[in-house]
């Protein structure tokens, strides 16, 4: 006869992978800021360079994208640490079977990812020529 798990440890399972993917799905966001703050510092390099290539002063060589590309690598890797240390401790409360929900890690990355938002909003409509 062969041995069905109990209900319980179904649950358990299910609880573990589902955190394992939550971490998995932070993980992958931290990537992609890091690989689109990678791709905005190496498109300012390249306006750089053209502009010095073709000798041209149209060109803007001059702004705060190559910052903009580094905070967003840097967002990134703070992230996948938070992520981290989330994981950690879900995985213990699901050990001890005491899970008590916790946001802070999403409020945070929100708050910094709107604070961000805002500045590149200020930043595009003072660098830009939109008529509003």
């Amino acid at each position: 006869m062969v041995n069905k798990p109990d209900k319980n440890s179904i649950e358990k399972i299910r609880d573990y992978l589902a955190n394992e993917r939550t971490f998995l799905a932070w993980i992958r966001t931290s990537i992609a800021l890091m690989g689109f703050g990678f791709v905005i510092v190496k498109f300012s390099i390249f306006l750089k360079q053209i502009s010095i290539l073709l000798h041209s002063k149209n060109i803007p060589t001059s702004g705060y994208s190559s910052l903009v590309g580094v905070i967003m690598v840097v967002i990134g890797i703070v992230m996948a640490i938070l992520a981290y240390f989330q994981y950690n401790k879900v995985n213990k409360q699901l050990n001890n079977d005491h899970f008590v929900p916790s946001s802070i890690l999403s409020i945070l990355l929100t708050i910094i990812i709107i604070i961000g938002g805002v500045f590149l909003v200020f930043y595009l409509l003072k660098h830009t020529q939109v008529a509003l």
